[in-house]
């Protein structure tokens, strides 16, 4: 699909400006569960509503410096052709294959803005829910179980976000590897399943999502059931379906009479 030189530089800033606001409000998120695990007590007075619009303020601002770092060190590198990326989405790393210079510094440049920072990040976050972890031997099994169903979402999301990430800008850039099927990770699946995984942290939800399986499940039995039946005693098909019959023309009868 053909794309503007201006758009592709578009499509990168944006990408990596929503990518590193992502990253900063998963790192938020941590922060909130870690206080309001380990010091539920003083959990209004440190995530105060002053902290949180800072917390998100930062969120963009590290974003933004990310992104416009980026896309000035994209700026000025000299293409040449073809002109043609092995992507789905103007990326750093396959936009350096088509650099008409020695990209050696330009790649460890890339490693250090994108692929070391994801990894400190990644490495923080699992440092934080091993100090949660470490906590929760002081609470009871249902404290447990309520902790460890809070932090599950988040954890989930992390994992999706952040293993393809890693692999994808910790390698260098003239590297061949499988950029474009791992991104589809973090740039299509995760952003689907973030609203369905966040959902079912809410209780109302997962019972009306029981009650409907259920109620699936229940249809499904008997459907196959009547399959059995229909195949092994088709007389007891024809029985049962002269018995509905009989009573629906009993029962209109009695209502009629009323």
């Amino acid at each position: 699909k053909n794309i503007s030189y201006n758009n592709c530089m578009a499509q990168l800033f944006t990408a990596h400006l929503l990518a590193g606001v992502e990253i900063l409000i998963l790192v938020s998120m941590a922060l909130d569960r870690y206080v309001a695990i380990v010091k539920p007590l003083h959990y209004m007075v440190l995530m105060n509503r002053q902290r949180c619009n800072m917390l998100v303020f930062m969120a963009w601002g590290v974003g933004l410096w990310h992104s416009v770092a980026l896309l000035l060190m994209v700026l000025n590198l000299p293409f040449c052709g073809p002109n043609q990326i092995n992507h789905y989405v103007c990326d750093v790393k396959p936009l350096l294959k088509l650099v008409c210079k020695d990209i050696h510094v330009v790649s460890i440049l890339v490693i250090a803005n994108s692929g070391m920072v994801v990894v400190v990040i990644f490495l923080i976050l699992v440092a934080s829910y091993i100090l949660i972890l470490y906590n929760l031997r002081t609470y009871s099994s249902i404290g447990r179980r309520k902790a460890l169903s809070t932090c599950s979402s988040h954890i989930m999301v992390v994992v999706l976000f952040f293993v393809p990430c890693i692999y994808i800008y910790i390698l260098p850039a003239g590297s061949e590897n499988k950029d474009k099927e791992v991104s589809v990770f973090y740039t299509v699946i995760a952003p689907m399943l973030n609203p369905l995984i966040y959902t079912l942290r809410n209780m109302e939800m997962k019972i009306a999502m029981g009650k409907v399986w259920s109620k699936m499940a229940h249809s499904e039995f008997k459907r196959l059931i009547f399959i059995v039946l229909s195949v092994l005693c088709p007389q007891s098909i024809d029985h049962l379906r002269s018995h509905r019959k009989h009573m629906s023309s009993l029962w209109g009868a009695g209502l009629k009479s009323l």
